[in-house]
């Protein structure tokens, strides 16, 4: 641990240096004023800060130049050094001064003449402190990076654009934390047919993507093996609630929509898991068909109930599924909220990835409403006359 003391008297600095030494205190450092004090800190005019290794600041109130209070919100304007307890030592009874001090960022006084005693006790109890404040701070970096890793991992597990001669598929995605609970996929499934899902669970945070880093494990084998959308939606729900979790106070539960597009028939199957609903603009119709909810969300009973939809297409069209934090951007009923997304996304089948960001993305982030953003783009296409 070392310690600053800063004094304009040298007797002063003497009287507390060697109290510290009969305390086994040896690590320390002095500066006769204010601005001494910020340049060993590394504060300096024109400078870029300098990390320091000191860990409690001794700080006479009185001085020229620049006071002790003056000073004391001079290193609270820096993050790297705010942290650092200031303890004045003051001459100084007026208890006015005494709280200008501690508001300014001081952590504690001493008075003059200096009592040892009292001295020390503080000096013990402002280092506690600092280590339990170190620690904390080390803790939550580690957990940090952690979650930076964590959220890595979840963004590898989303599938990359997809780019065929009939049909095209791409997702924009913004969390609204690091780890969060979206996922989007989409496998061929051969002949012509492709299976695209997206899902929204419950909540954000690392419950919710750890529920959803669960389903990622599963959905391939899921989708491969049952591949017509309500046998999925069942099946998902089945492995959902195979998640027993005791003394479980909050039920989690998703919504999703899934689709297998037969691009060779024209075929658009799928369900609707208590999701918003999907947008399908096809050939020069700007309004859409609206792919709706048609049962309640997974996870919430042992069975679900749900029936495939069908739909087809003959011209050229795109797909837009979107979970409801793009909707949640526009206030109002879920009417008003449509019309938003329509009106930003009927201009052209192409994917237009900055327009479709300008949209959606780029609106300020608010803490408290803000939600997992994600779109997924499906682009419907005629291909190559093989004839």
């Amino acid at each position: 641990m070392r310690i600053l003391i800063v004094d304009d008297n040298p007797t002063n600095v003497i009287i507390i240096r060697e109290i510290l030494k009969k305390e086994d205190y040896r690590n320390f450092i002095t500066a006769s004023s204010a601005k001494d004090m910020l340049k060993l800190l590394g504060v300096g005019v024109g400078e870029e800060p300098r990390p320091s290794d000191v860990d409690l600041i001794l700080l006479d109130m009185m001085m020229p130049e620049m006071d002790g209070i003056e000073a004391c919100r001079v290193v609270q304007q820096y993050e790297h050094l705010k942290d650092i307890p200031i303890i004045m030592v003051t001459a100084v009874g007026d208890s006015k001064k005494l709280a200008e001090a501690l508001d300014a960022g001081a952590v504690d006084y001493v008075t003059k003449p200096i009592n040892k005693v009292e001295l020390m006790a503080r000096i013990r109890l402002a280092l506690r402190l600092k280590r339990e404040k170190d620690w904390h701070k080390e803790r939550d970096q580690r957990i940090q990076d952690e979650l930076k890793l964590a959220a890595l991992v979840q963004n590898a597990v989303l599938s990359l654009p997809l780019a065929e001669e009939t049909l095209e598929v791409h997702a924009i995605y913004q969390p609204s934390f690091e780890l969060a609970g979206d996922l989007y996929a989409w496998y061929p499934l051969g002949d012509g047919r492709y299976a695209v899902i997206l899902l929204d669970m419950m909540g954000h945070g690392i419950s919710s993507s750890l529920f959803t880093m669960f389903l990622a494990s599963v959905l391939k084998d899921t989708v491969t093996t049952y591949v017509e959308p309500e046998k999925v939606i069942q099946e998902l729900n089945r492995r959902f609630n195979q998640l027993y979790i005791e003394k479980q106070l909050v039920q989690y539960y998703f919504t999703a929509i899934y689709l297998v597009i037969d691009t060779r028939m024209k075929r658009i199957n799928y369900v609707n898991a208590g999701h918003p609903p999907a947008l399908f603009f096809e050939g020069e119709a700007k309004t859409p068909v609206l792919l709706e909810s048609n049962g309640h969300p997974v996870g919430l009973f042992d069975r679900i109930d749900i029936q495939q939809q069908s739909l087809s297409y003959e011209d050229e069209g795109h797909l837009v599924l979107f979970t409801d934090g793009l909707m949640e951007m526009v206030e109002g009923e879920q009417e008003e909220q449509l019309k938003f997304m329509v009106g930003h996304l009927n201009a052209t089948h192409d994917w237009q990835e900055d327009l479709v960001r300008a949209a959606f993305l780029s609106e300020p982030v608010n803490s408290e409403r803000d939600d997992d953003k994600c779109l997924v783009w499906i682009s419907l296409k005629k291909g190559i006359d093989k004839e």
